[in-house]
C-alpha cells in the first residue's frame, strides 16, 4: 500500500536537494522523482508540475528553517547566531531561497505568515529608530554573510571550511548584531 503523505515529503525533501543544487531551470523532474523513488507521474499529481514542485520545496526549506530557528525576541544576537549555525548546517535552504531570488523573483512564493511573525517577536525587542523588518533584514543579512561570500575570498586566510574560522566568524555575527542593536 501506498503512503501518499510519505511520497510527497521524499519528493519535497528531493526537490529541496536538486534545486538547492541546480536552480529552478537545471533541476530536473527526473532526477527528483528517482531521488524520492518515485516517478515524474507522482510529482504532477502532487504539484501541478516542476513550477509547484519548486514553490512548495521553497515553502518547506523556509518553513523549516521558521521551525528549526524561531527568533528570540529577549536575544536577537544569539538568534542571530543560530541562524549562522542553521546555514552552516543546512545551506540548501538559503541556497534554494537565493535560486528563488535570481530567477523567479516575480514568482516567489516564500510565506509571508512565517515573516509576520517573526517582525511581531522583534516588535516587542526593538522599539528604536529601525522598524522590525529592517532588524530582521540586517540580522539575516549578517547571519547569511559567510555562506554567501566568494570562497576565493573567505579562503585568503585558511580553509573556507576550517571550524576555527567559522567558530570565529559566528562570534563576529553575535558581536555585530549586538552592536547594532546597542545603537538603535
Amino acid at each position: 500500500m501506498r503512503d501518499a503523505e510519505a511520497t510527497r515529503s521524499r519528493i519535497l525533501a528531493a526537490a529541496i536537494e536538486e534545486f538547492a543544487g541546480h536552480g529552478f531551470a537545471g533541476g530536473r523532474v527526473d532526477r527528483i522523482a528517482r531521488g524520492a523513488g518515485s516517478n515524474v507521474r507522482m510529482i504532477y499529481a502532487y504539484f501541478g508540475g516542476k513550477s509547484g514542485l519548486f514553490d512548495a520545496a521553497l515553502e518547506t526549506a523556509l518553513r523549516t528553517l521558521a521551525n528549526d530557528v524561531p527568533p528570540d525576541p529577549d536575544d536577537l544576537a544569539g538568534w542571530a547566531g543560530r541562524v549562522f549555525d542553521h546555514h552552516q548546517e543546512r545551506p540548501d535552504i538559503l541556497r534554494l531561497s537565493m535560486w528563488a531570488r535570481l530567477e523567479r523573483p516575480s514568482a516567489l512564493s516564500e510565506p509571508s505568515d512565517v515573516y509576520s511573525a517573526k517582525v511581531d517577536g522583534v516588535r516587542v525587542a526593538s522599539p528604536g529608530a529601525l522598524s522590525p523588518v529592517d532588524v530582521l533584514v540586517f540580522i539575516y543579512a549578517i547571519a547569511q554573510a559567510w555562506q554567501l561570500s566568494p570562497t576565493g575570498l573567505t579562503g585568503l586566510e585558511g580553509a573556507h571550511d576550517d571550524p576555527r574560522r567559522i567558530a570565529a566568524h559566528r562570534r563576529a555575527v553575535v558581536a555585530a548584531v549586538e552592536g547594532m542593536l546597542r545603537d538603535v
